[in-house]
């Protein structure tokens, strides 16, 4: 961002929040108005409409269709059929036969999952289209497809038959430890409201058996226009999408005879009780407490405005106070969450959650419970408050100024919002304006007061649940016990919270400046290549992408591979560990404190092959960013208590992950297809951060990022050249830039060779995941990478159609692969595809069979067109992005390739034939060497 930008962007803001306050103190009955470039209509057939106009990203539309009703509706012969036909309304319609919307929309770049996509929950259906418009007739194609949606779907006897065993299987996805207990816990959650009975996902025996007729019975009572919205958001004019969605939504018609769309009630909870509930596989031990249940009508008033931006600041303040809870080394609990949430439409609840620990479950409760019974009683304190309002009137401001650079999908989510829950949209003008008014306004005792008021106290009858692991050795509590140590922790006596005084700044003087020694300017690509008096280098792209956003980065070769088998564990967790120490005199604790207020970030982290730096900021908070930096790499800080808390904190997390049946099978592939080969790396045991030595991880962190020997630092975003360039010179062109080793080295972690089959058994659900791994030597170049990419794309299209859409065998999966440069030049090819036990041998004939095709015939010249133009699409929109410029130079300047590439990328793509795909699979699909892996269930 230029220094003109950046002043007229706070010239904007001061403008807008002077001729609001011209306007006097807002009324606090008033009704929050809409934003005003919003357009909002609704059709004489009731059907609701939202349009807004926004430029990011160009040339595209995010089109939605709400539908105000899902499995909350569903009789009790339909559990499963709301999501159900959300299914089907991609297996046929009006205007498109079954396939052919999928493959009509990858012909366009849209991506099936990716982009193309919907969801169910228990009060809405939302279907989702983003829609590129550099075509006209791809918006009128576009809207076809929503008004099929809408009230077009077929419905046929032969889609639904082959649409079930995909639905079948994505409820058989879903099964596991957290599904089996969530059954059991939601009655009592939900305190016997409908809620609990109708799960989207259904019921097994009704999705096998249901009559075609049920199905169809759910979608002429509720796919109606009364009950739906059209949300239309993207570089269009609002005129031009009215128009639209009246000739495809205007015919639309209710039924004559309309059901009533009513919404579950939740009762409220009259005595408190507790359930235990338990599984094997389980890989948390939890502790909620849930208080009652209670209707609140919407925010719909500028005074409720108000009231929300107090419930925010209690809520940060209250969460900030849990968490320095588990900053200790001794620490009560892993995490704990509390405030108020929404439950469902209108009804929310005050709970807490503790994740428990090795101090157990009842010290957990008693930390918990005692912390909110202080904010009950004593509130906060004058200091935190004001940093919890600097840091929520920060949000505001941050988005104020992305205002025409938010990206349109979050648009349209806050406009679902609006449609289903009646969440206020005053456009972040108006919310803007509204926090800069009100919060200087809210006192301490205006929140306290709240706090007060809206934290429960031991007389309200609350659910203490606890789910955890049923595994040997885990201590399981009872009901009784439960309750008891609620009660036991709501009797004791609690003082107010004491709060130390901390720094106001992160550095009291800069440290001596160094220079600018030579620049060099790259006009073709927007840069400016600095050199620093220490060596040290920089590349500068200023950029318009985001109005208030900085990206920094740097990388060197080294990493975790020039250490020893015996530093292995200090030197993998080296970074974690110094950053969960702090930096010079300051906490991570304190860090967040201090820096309230300001959007900046530094860290540094050491991976297999490289030391990488990383950062963000504002534009305005550049040199906090910069001053972290230089804290982080010239006075790291050693506090036992903290490694402690780190090292147990990580043991804890890591007790029960093994729980799970896919970490075991992860595990056990990565040890197949590595020979068990240490350095290979392994899903993080508790032993392992028992190997962590403090002292030994702290001077390995300081070898590494103690010096900037060899760095090249990249900057994208909104900065001023002219300014940022002191600023360099002062906290960059100072640090230190002794030489190191700037190589990694290569430890010799081979896949192994041949035809490797292995089969997992574990877990107690009927499920099998079969995974396919194709790894050898290639020789890199981007030509080469450009088709590997585009080969892996195909199969994926395929994959979805035949696979998935005519086979009827999986719902969900496909291939990802990369190419590695170091320490040597190889690709990696995996195909992940979840399916039944009974599939598993269909399931790898087809993929094998898809593979072969490749290999024989190349892809379609229709399918090879279609990832062309979703890989060109993507390409447009990576363009006008800060992280992928940030990601390209850092990736170009580390293996000292030529960044003038990003300039061929269309080229390379269209240069793509389709016997080069044909070619390319008999490279990288080599079966005599490839890692077989399928998991199946333990009793199997």
């Amino acid at each position: 961002m230029t220094t003109s930008r950046l002043c007229k962007t706070l010239i904007a803001a001061s403008f807008l929040i002077f001729s609001w306050c011209a306007q006097g103190a807002s009324n606090l009955s008033d009704p929050i108005p809409l934003d005003p470039d919003l357009k909002e209509g609704v059709l004489p057939n009731g059907l609701h409409y939202y349009i807004l106009k926004n430029g990011k990203p160009e040339k595209h539309v995010e089109l939605r269709l709400v539908v105000k009703a899902g499995s909350i509706l569903e009789d009790d012969d339909q559990q499963g059929l709301a999501h159900f036909t959300e299914h089907m309304e991609f297996d046929g319609s009006k205007h498109f036969q079954k396939h052919e919307l999928i493959s009509y929309l990858q012909s366009i770049g849209v991506k099936f999952g990716a982009d193309l996509n919907a969801y169910t929950s228990f009060d809405e259906t939302v279907y989702i289209l983003p829609i590129p418009t550099d075509k006209k007739e791809n918006l009128e194609t576009g809207f076809r497809v929503l008004e099929d949606w809408a009230q077009g779907a077929s419905l046929k006897d032969d889609a639904i038959v082959a649409e079930a065993p995909v639905v079948l299987e994505e409820l058989r996805l879903g099964r596991g430890a957290e599904e089996r207990m969530g059954r059991k816990l939601l009655p009592e959650e939900f305190d016997g409201s409908l809620y609990a009975s109708r799960l989207p996902i259904g019921k097994e025996d009704i999705l096998k058996t249901f009559k075609h007729d049920t199905l169809r019975r759910f979608y002429r009572d509720w796919y109606r226009p009364d009950l739906q919205a059209v949300v239309v958001v993207g570089d269009i004019e609002p005129a031009q999408a009215e128009k639209m969605i009246r000739e495809h939504f205007g015919h639309l018609k209710n039924p004559a005879q309309e059901r009533p769309r009513n919404y579950a009630r939740i009762a409220a909870r009259s005595e408190s009780r507790a359930i235990v509930v338990t599984d094997k596989e389980a890989t948390n031990n939890a502790v909620t407490i849930r208080y009652p249940s209670r209707k609140v009508p919407p925010d719909t008033t500028v005074g409720d405005y108000r009231k929300s931006l107090v419930r925010t600041l209690y809520t940060t303040m209250l969460n900030e106070h849990l968490h320095e809870l588990t900053q200790q080394a001794d620490a009560p609990f892993l995490a704990g969450f509390s405030g108020i949430g929404s439950i469902a439409p209108e009804y929310e609840s005050f709970s807490t959650t503790v994740i428990v620990g090795r101090a157990g479950i009842e010290p957990a409760i008693k930390a918990a419970v005692e912390e909110s019974e202080r904010v009950r009683r004593f509130g906060f304190g004058a200091d935190e408050l004001e940093r919890a309002k600097r840091g929520l009137l920060r949000n505001y401001e941050d988005a104020y100024k992305e205002k025409d650079k938010s990206d349109s999908a979050s648009h349209a989510a806050e406009l679902i919002r609006h449609f289903l829950v009646q969440e206020s949209v005053p456009g972040i003008a108006g919310e803007y304006a509204y926090a800069s008014e009100f919060m200087p306004g809210i006192s301490l005792d205006e929140v306290n007061a709240y706090a007060k008021t809206m934290t429960p106290d031991a007389t309200v009858p609350k659910l203490v649940a606890y789910t955890g692991s049923s595994k040997d050795g885990e201590t399981v509590p009872t009901e009784a016990s439960l309750l008891q140590w609620v009660a036991n922790a709501e009797q004791t006596a609690v003082a107010a919270k004491e709060e130390k005084k901390l720094a106001t700044s992160l550095m009291t003087d800069a440290p001596k400046a160094g220079k600018i020694v030579a620049e060099k300017e790259n006009k073709e690509l927007g840069l400016d290549e600095l050199t620093l008096s220490n060596g040290v280098k920089v590349i500068l792209k200023p950029s318009d992408f985001q109005n208030d956003q900085v990206l920094m980065s740097a990388a060197r070769f080294g990493g975790q591979s020039l250490y020893d088998e015996k530093d292995k564990y200090s030197a993998q967790y080296a970074s974690a560990v110094t950053g969960a120490m702090g930096m010079a005199q300051f906490t991570p604790i304190d860090l967040g404190k201090i820096l309230s207020g300001k959007t900046a970030r530094a860290s540094v982290s050491l991976s297999g092959n490289s030391d990488q730096i990383g950062g963000a900021s504002s534009s305005d908070d550049i040199e906090t960013m910069l001053q972290l930096l230089y804290l982080r790499m010239t006075s790291p800080r050693q506090d036992p208590a903290l490694f402690s808390a780190y090292v147990s904190s990580r043991q804890d997390s890591a007790r029960n992950a093994m729980s799970r049946p896919e970490a075991v099978f992860q595990d056990s592939l990565q040890s197949t297809l590595y020979s068990n080969n240490p350095r290979a790396g392994h899903i993080p045991k508790p032993e392992d951060f028992a190997q962590i030595d403090m002292a030994r991880a702290s001077a390995i962190a300081q070898e590494r990022f103690g010096s900037a020997y060899g760095l090249t630092f990249i900057f994208v975003g909104s900065f001023d050249t002219a300014k940022i360039k002191p600023l360099l010179e002062t906290y960059l062109a100072s640090l230190p830039a002794t030489p190191l080793a700037t190589n990694y080295r290569d430890l010799g972690v081979r896949p192994v060779s041949g035809v490797v089959k292995k089969d997992v058994r574990v877990g107690s659900e009927p499920k099998s995941s079969v995974t396919l791994t194709f790894t050898g030597p290639a020789k890199y170049s981007l030509a080469e990478n450009t088709r590997f990419y585009l080969m892996i794309e195909a199969i994926n299209i395929k994959i979805i159609d035949d696979i998935r859409e005519k086979m009827s065998l999986i719902y969900g999966g496909g291939m990802s692969g990369a190419f590695d440069r170091i320490p040597y030049e190889n690709y990696r090819i995996g195909a992940t595809l979840p399916c039944g036990p009974e599939n598993v041998d269909k399931v790898i004939a087809a993929v094998f069979s898809e593979i072969d095709q490749m290999k024989q015939n190349g892809p379609s010249q229709l399918d090879l067109d279609k990832v062309k133009r979703a890989l060109l699409e993507q390409h447009k929109i990576d363009l006008r992005t800060n992280t992928y410029w940030q990601n390209y130079l850092q990736d170009a300047t580390l293996y000292g390739t030529d960044p003038a590439n990003v300039l061929t990328f269309e080229k390379r793509i269209n240069d793509v034939t389709v016997d080069d795909l044909k070619e390319a699979a008999k490279r990288y699909f080599n079966t005599a060497n490839y890692v077989q892996a399928v998991q199946y269930p333990a009793n199997q």
